[in-house]
């Protein structure tokens, strides 16, 4: 099974049933082998942005092992801020920072996300990273 970052985006889909997302992110999880990977940022944003039963219920997702929770180096704190301003101009929010800097850290190039923005960022020798979801 492949490892593979996720953003906030999809995981809100999955507990928000009202969110225009569920249904692609709900049936796309379910057929994919893919380990979900994401970062402390991440959950909080996530648990921010859903009402509190369900980011409850994505909590217990969470301890059940639904997602795996990529731990954040000291050093990674100076990558984040080094790639916030480089994509000032975006602006990029420290979330998605904490996913970038992962991914330069372990060397991982797909991600599952309903953002436009991954398509802009760049990991290691520019290469792009592979949205797994892509919003076609």
């Amino acid at each position: 099974m492949q490892n593979a970052l996720v953003d906030s985006g999809p995981l809100i889909a999955l507990f928000d049933r009202d969110d225009r997302y569920h249904a692609r992110v709900k049936e796309f999880l379910s057929k994919a082998q893919l380990r979900l990977v994401t970062t402390w940022p991440v959950l909080t944003e996530t648990c921010a942005l859903l009402p509190q039963r369900a980011a409850d219920d994505f909590v217990e997702y969470v301890c059940r092992g639904g997602v795996g929770v990529a731990q954040l180096e000291p050093d990674d704190l100076s990558t984040i801020l080094a790639l916030r301003r480089k994509y000032a101009d975006r602006p990029m929010d420290f979330a998605d920072a904490s996913l970038v800097a992962v991914a330069l850290r372990d060397g991982l190039d797909r991600i599952v996300s309903v953002d436009s923005d991954f398509e802009l960022y760049r990991l290691a020798g520019k290469k792009r990273f592979r949205n797994l979801l892509p919003m076609a």
